[in-house]
């Protein structure tokens, strides 16, 4: 019986610690920074603890949720309480992207790694201070160099892309059928 007492208080002390990262951490952690943070564990343990934190989290009604994001796990406040929070912090500055913004991050998401010319193509427009703008924010990043004439440079779209539209992975983007016609 003081094995089984043991065992359980080990699993309950590990979750508590599980979710003391998360609720510290302002980014997703992936379930390798987990462990290395714990020191201790495995890949399927630590993702079986999340996975029952969600559930009581789910279960228990609570104002916050466990979501995959950007190939880790954050804990949110539950979108019903937006209003409260925004109330709180006011609309928060650097969260908002220009439509010209928006365009050429939907065309680098879809299509990297993509060069600048044809980022420019299917817009129609010079795109180069749009680009310097998003790569200072860090939503999209040098993803390389094609092989062609002169060499040109690939981008690509970076992890603070994933958190900033809350998407796991870019298999999350909607597919282009989906979407409505402009």
């Amino acid at each position: 019986m003081a094995i089984l007492r043991r065992k359980i208080s080990e699993e309950d002390e590990a979750r508590r610690k599980v979710e003391a990262l998360l609720f510290a951490a302002d980014e997703p952690l992936s379930v390798a920074r987990i462990r290395e943070v714990l020191g201790a564990g495995d890949v399927r343990q630590i993702r079986r603890l999340v996975a029952s934190l969600r559930q009581d989290y789910e279960r228990e009604g609570r104002a916050f949720t466990i979501e995959e994001i950007a190939e880790g796990y954050q804990m949110l406040t539950r979108a019903q309480y937006a209003p409260l929070i925004k109330e709180l912090y006011g609309s928060r500055k650097g969260r908002h992207l220009s439509p010209a913004a928006l365009e050429t991050l939907a065309i680098i998401a879809y299509k990297q790694p993509i060069k600048r010319t044809d980022i420019e193509a299917i817009r129609g427009v010079d795109s180069s201070g749009v680009l310097r703008t998003l790569l200072e924010n860090r939503l999209i990043k040098i993803a390389g160099r094609d092989e062609g004439l002169g060499r040109p440079i690939l981008y690509g779209t970076t992890k603070k892309f994933l958190e900033f539209f809350g998407l796991r992975n870019l298999e999350d983007l909607p597919k282009l059928e989906e979407l409505p016609a402009p």
